[in-house]
């Protein structure tokens, strides 16, 4: 500090003798502010929550337009059911097979600039694939297939950065927040394919509404969106958390039944979340025919009330179901810490009867039609939040983006990268004629089976919750093993070692 006797003191100083030894003293008692270990600040964390949850809603609202307007689609370009499932299954295959890329990534690199390079190019394609020309269906097909690109850059990272930024009960609620988007962006989708299709009578307007929100959303992940210190937030003093290889990562996930057992029963939820979102619309729309309720389609657009509906319903049954999850979940912890895996295995096993139910009333009554799938989405909502929060808690903060990675591969390898396309595949084989009554029985037959599948999802999140408890455990009191390997020189090269090997 400046001596006020000195000649080097400023002549308009505003030193008074005693004032600085009063200050010192005063701010010594002022408590200090700490500073966030996560390295951002709770606003900071609460708006960045908010942009992460927009952009997932627009990411299903673009997945599930194309959707809202498949009868138009299949009209346009003259494709059949299998044809059409194809749509959803290069979709989802590209974003499988990109999702271990971004999740080795994620866990390495600036998770906020993969976002935004992603996001940006998933934009740009999915307004250059509104521009798909009559004759040229396989245009459209690759188009969709490079969404992917966008949707698999940012699933595996967000959620994560959520884990970084909130712990335990709050993380909870921002995971359910987070994931409300799912479902409202999945109705979305539905609803503003199907209304842009009415406006502009034509159903390439309805791939041009997504982009432009896309790339606000970038904006937004820009300015606002702070990259958090990975695993800062639940580091414990006594040590740190090692960075190990992606094998060892995958060895570790792979040794981890609850987090292989939800991947699983989380599996069967995306086999028929992927069917019924592609073909209910369509479905409700056979059926309206089938039942005498409204003409073929037989101009330009074929008209879209099905998907307005359905989406209305994805909607309201999404929130009401990831809500009540949670707080059921919430609840039930009180008497049993094995209520997370009990919640999604009830959810799935409540699903089945009432899908089964909407899709065999099809064919007599229309109102019954949408109170059973009204209440067997709901049930079907019951999971989204919870299984994400098991995700994250069975597993250690480094390993994260990975195993995020890899329950999207095995989820939609052996869910709903294939289930529309062999929803449609049944459907032609099925079919005995070119008919309106044998395309919607059809159909209806081949969606019998989502019914079947979910019960079987539920057996699996049942096996999770033996499980969960000592896995929750391991992973908040994991440490690295004292016995890590070293590097070492042996003829000229290095090779690793054990520890106890080159001790004495």
């Amino acid at each position: 500090m400046t001596d006020p006797s000195s000649d080097t003191t400023p002549f308009f100083s505003d030193y008074v003798e005693g004032e600085e030894t009063a200050e010192a003293g005063a701010e010594s008692e002022r408590p200090e502010e700490e500073e966030p270990a996560s390295g951002v600040s709770n606003v900071r964390a609460v708006l960045t929550v908010g942009v992460l949850c927009l952009v997932n809603l627009l990411n299903y609202m673009d997945r599930f337009t194309v959707a809202g307007v498949l009868p138009d689609i299949e009209k346009y370009f003259k494709i059949n059911d299998g044809t059409s499932g194809l749509l959803q299954t290069v979709f989802i295959c590209s974003y499988m097979f990109l999702a271990p890329l971004f999740g080795y990534l994620g866990d390495r690199y600036n998770r906020k600039l993969i976002m935004c390079v992603g996001i940006s190019f998933w934009s740009v394609v999915t307004l250059a694939s509104s521009y798909t020309p009559k004759d040229h269906f396989w245009a459209l097909l690759l188009t969709r297939g490079l969404v992917g690109v966008g949707e698999a850059s940012y699933s595996t990272i967000a959620p994560t950065i959520i884990a970084d930024l909130f712990v335990k009960e709050k993380r909870t609620r921002m995971l359910t927040v987070f994931y409300f988007a799912i479902p409202v962006g999945s109705g979305l989708g539905y609803i503003v394919g199907s209304r842009v299709d009415n406006l502009a009578g034509d159903w390439h307007w309805a791939l041009r509404v997504t982009p432009a929100l896309g790339l606000l959303a970038v904006f937004l992940l820009i300015f606002v969106v702070k990259e958090p210190l990975r695993g800062a937030i639940e580091a414990r003093p006594e040590h740190t958390l090692p960075r190990t290889s992606w094998v060892a990562d995958m060895h570790a996930l792979c040794k981890n039944p609850s987090f292989m057992l939800s991947t699983m029963g989380f599996t069967a939820v995306a086999f028929v979340t992927g069917s019924l979102a592609l073909w209910a619309p369509a479905f409700l729309f056979r059926a309206a025919v089938f039942n005498g309720e409204r003409e073929p389609c037989t101009g330009n657009s074929c008209g879209n009330d099905e998907s307005l509906y359905f989406g209305i319903i994805t909607c309201v049954t999404g929130v009401v179901g990831v809500a009540m999850g949670v707080e059921i979940s919430r609840r039930l912890k009180r008497w049993t810490p094995r209520a997370d895996p009990l919640v999604c295995a009830a959810g799935l096993l409540l699903a089945a009867p009432f899908l089964y139910l909407s899709i065999v009333c099809a064919q007599g009554s229309t109102i019954a039609t949408y109170v059973f799938i009204f209440l067997g989405n709901t049930f079907l909502s019951m999971n989204w939040a919870i299984v994400a929060d098991i995700l994250l808690y069975v597993v250690v903060p480094t390993r994260r983006s990975t195993a995020e990675a890899f329950q999207i591969v095995l989820s939609h390898l052996l869910g709903d990268a294939g289930s529309p396309y062999l929803i449609g595949v049944v459907s032609d084989c099925l079919k005995r004629e070119e008919s309106y009554m044998w395309s919607f029985r059809s159909l209806q037959l081949s969606l019998l089976i989502c019914s079947f599948i979910a019960v079987g999802g539920g057996a699996f999140f049942l096996a999770t919750a033996v499980f969960i408890e000592k896995d929750r455990l391991l992973a908040e009191n994991y440490a690295p093993s004292d016995d890590a390997p070293i590097v070492v020189p042996k003829r000229g090269r290095s090779t690793k070692v054990p520890v106890s090997s080159v001790l004495i």
